[in-house]
């Protein structure tokens, strides 16, 4: 009997012990978690050269507050506190230490800008806290050996120019390539994933041309490149010299393919000064939708986003497509939280996201999914090209990778 009792009372010590070390792996907070909010810090350009992006961080904040209304994640509120950095590297230092020392923040979300960001990438990381789904297209995020702490969101410009070289040599083999590129950081991402693709082909690369943001007009370059013979022209430019290329292209009597990076897809600001007529049929990629084309209407992701704009941003341009990313980052964000569980420490913020499988917003293109794993801190590395005709951009083809049999 005795010996009976003392087993009882070993068991109900041991299942005791257990039970209190389950609760206690069950709950883990790191600075700015706690068991009622969690608290996401944010820098974005409200204004200077690129306050354009500013809608990204007021799409971000009605999200989390349809999120806060629906109850949270997992019972947590968050608490959303995102700061104006002018697209100004000094400031985004002091802006990100006030978020990280003073508000205490658990994590930056979605912060803007490769100039910005590379000023407290070394920062973070020593700090280490998460730096999380920045929104630039920097290939340099993906570096989870020396950064650890730092992950990009959108497609890097490698990540592009990767597929484009694809697309290139499965629409012409032999093509012979003149690359027209800006003499900067993204115009040498994308020349290294160019070449990345076609070093290795059939393709010939008969030129590369570089440009310096200074110059008044690149009309000289384009004709230095058309005396090359080449059949397709890369057009690896920001707004104004793009649109300058394509016209300049049209007046040469030039008919190169033209494929053309998604940073200058605008109608606006590039197909229209560059001539609607002159643009027809130029080629680029992207993966999101776009929420003023009627082709969405019944898409149950966009049902989703629409709603979304109704109640929480009513009265929104919803052809600007930094509404539809903001969205998709916001989305990601709250599943890598949903994916923490109760653990909300910043390492296991950074191991989720790390671990997201086939996940796909409402808003990206339909078959473009993200994925990331310990190795791969790119989370999207698919497009879909599409083509200028008739005015408008339409979509083509299949969903692109960037890796190489994809």
């Amino acid at each position: 009997m005795k010996t009976t009792k003392l087993s009882l009372l070993a068991a109900a010590a041991a299942l005791c012990l257990l039970s209190s070390q389950a609760a206690f792996a069950q709950k883990k907070y790191d600075t700015g978690a706690s068991d009622t909010e969690i608290k996401i810090g944010n820098v974005e350009a409200y204004s200077g050269p690129a306050s354009a992006y500013g809608v990204i961080g007021k799409t971000e904040e009605a999200y989390f507050k349809m999120i806060n209304d629906q109850g949270g994640i997992n019972g947590r509120k968050i608490n959303w506190i995102s700061y104006d950095d002018g697209y100004s590297p000094p400031k985004t230092v002091e802006q990100i230490r006030k978020l990280i020392e003073s508000d205490e923040v658990f994590l930056v979300f979605n912060a803007l800008g490769t100039p910005t960001q590379t000023a407290v990438q070394k920062y973070q990381n020593a700090k280490k806290v998460p730096q999380l789904f920045l929104a630039t297209g920097a290939s340099k995020w993906n570096d989870p050996k020396d950064f650890p702490w730092t992950m990009g969101f959108q497609p890097s410009y490698r990540v592009e120019a990767r597929i484009f070289g694809k697309y290139i040599l499965k629409a012409k083999p032999d093509a012979k390539v003149a690359i027209f590129y800006a003499n900067d950081d993204f115009g040498k991402d994308y020349l290294v994933g160019l070449k990345e693709i076609l070093d290795k082909s059939s393709a010939k690369i008969v030129a590369e041309e570089s440009y310096e943001t200074t110059e008044p007009s690149i009309d000289s370059h384009i004709v230095k490149l058309k005396d090359t013979g080449a059949d397709v022209f890369v057009n690896i430019a920001t707004p104004k010299f793009a649109a300058q290329a394509i016209k300049k292209i049209a007046e040469l009597g030039w008919k190169p393919m033209q494929v053309m990076t998604d940073v200058s897809i605008s109608i606006g600001a590039v197909m229209k000064p560059a001539g609607l007529e002159a643009s027809e049929g130029v080629l680029s990629a992207g993966y999101l939708k776009d929420a003023s084309d009627p082709q969405w209407k019944n898409d149950e992701g966009m049902k989703k986003f629409m709603a979304f704009i109704d109640k929480y941003m009513p009265g929104a341009n919803i052809s600007d497509a930094n509404l539809v990313y903001g969205y998709a980052a916001a989305q990601t964000m709250v599943q890598v939280l949903k994916q923490c569980g109760d653990n909300l420490t910043r390492e296991n913020v950074m191991k989720q996201a790390a671990s997201l499988k086939d996940f796909a917003p409402d808003t990206l293109l339909p078959g473009i999914k993200i994925n990331t794993s310990a190795t791969d801190f790119a989370p999207i590395e698919q497009l879909q090209m599409w083509r200028f005709k008739n005015g408008q951009w339409e979509l083509f083809g299949d969903i692109l990778s960037a890796e190489t049999g994809g």
